[in-house]
């Protein structure tokens, strides 16, 4: 196993048969996304994806969670910012959305969301930017957005309207329900669903055999 060096704690990364594995490492807060952990994502991805020795790049969450969303007590602990207009706010929240989960629906390599428990809110928009989705069978997805007043977010509903359809993508975003596995894999939002006993060995096996594929066919689908 290659140790690859992500500059915090936060964010863990190796490569063992051809899968890069990054593991959300917050446990203690569900792996919520912040200041330190989200740039070190945004980083690791162009890393990986110029890495020869890696055919496939599995993202995975620390603990029983994969990423509940932002971490709103983590965020903008850089002190107070001069005030900036709408549009300014926008442009910025863009541009974030644009390097991390279209950079990821965008990369070079296959990569697959491996659910070990809940993905919610900009956490459920980093598992549906990946090619693939695998999850444990008690893990579960949640759009969260309405709960805090938010229409959504880092695309997460162009996401879902591509893999599910409009009416479904829609009533997920209006209602905020909680989506098991199994419901998850009935929609097609989830390609298998895996005993929690054994998730992240066969989340594992699952990535390999797609990792030691032929890499120019693979980046070409």
């Amino acid at each position: 196993m290659i140790e690859i060096d992500t500059g915090t704690d936060e964010l863990l990364c190796s490569i063992e048969d051809r899968v890069a594995t990054v593991t959300l490492n917050k446990p203690d807060k569900r792996n919520a996304l912040g200041d330190i952990l989200t740039p070190a994502l945004r980083e690791v991805l162009l890393v990986l994806e110029a890495d020869s020795r890696v055919g496939c790049v599995l993202i995975t969450g620390a603990g029983k969670a994969f990423c509940s969303g932002g971490d709103v007590s983590g965020m903008g602990g850089g002190g107070a910012a001069a005030p900036r207009s709408p549009d300014e706010r926008v442009a910025e929240l863009t541009r974030k959305q644009e390097s991390l989960t279209l950079r990821l629906y965008e990369l070079a390599k296959p990569t697959i969301a491996a659910l070990p428990g809940a993905a919610a809110g900009a956490g459920l928009s980093i598992a549906l930017a990946c090619d693939l989705r695998v999850a444990a069978r008690d893990a579960f997805v949640i759009t969260a957005f309405r709960n805090i007043g938010l229409s959504g977010d880092y695309g997460a509903s162009w996401f879902l309207n591509r893999l599910i359809g409009q009416a479904k993508a829609k009533e997920l975003m209006f209602r905020s329900e909680r989506v098991s596995a199994e419901a998850c894999a009935d929609l097609g939002l989830v390609n298998r669903v895996f005993e929690p006993e054994t998730f992240r060995v066969d989340a594992q096996a699952y990535a390999a055999e797609i990792a030691c594929g032929p890499a120019t066919a693979l980046r070409l689908m």
